[in-house]
């Protein structure tokens, strides 16, 4: 990977990790509540991260298509149980 794409995917990262740190309630009022629509966000932007650090910088972007495949299921299997667990 060259040296522009890592620092890409880090700055997109970096973004990401702000936006969800921006979306906490606990910024904006002194009291602390669950709210289903930003902790599914946050939750997706995770998602994402994962995915970008999975297959930049553990190298699975040039892995066989299987393992792509194996990986992107297994993140959606994981965050799905991580939100389902939440709503429960």
């Amino acid at each position: 990977m060259t040296d522009k794409a890592v620092t890409q995917t880090w700055l997109v990262l970096v973004a990401i990790t702000v936006g969800s740190w921006w979306l906490a309630p606990a910024q904006y009022s002194d009291a602390l509540r669950a709210s289903v629509p930003i902790t599914a966000l946050v939750l997706a932007l995770t998602l994402i991260k994962s995915r970008l650090i999975i297959r930049q910088f553990m190298e699975v972007r040039t892995a066989p298509r299987w393992l792509k495949l194996a990986t992107d299921g297994w993140l959606v299997v994981l965050f799905g149980a991580i939100f389902t667990i939440y709503l429960i």
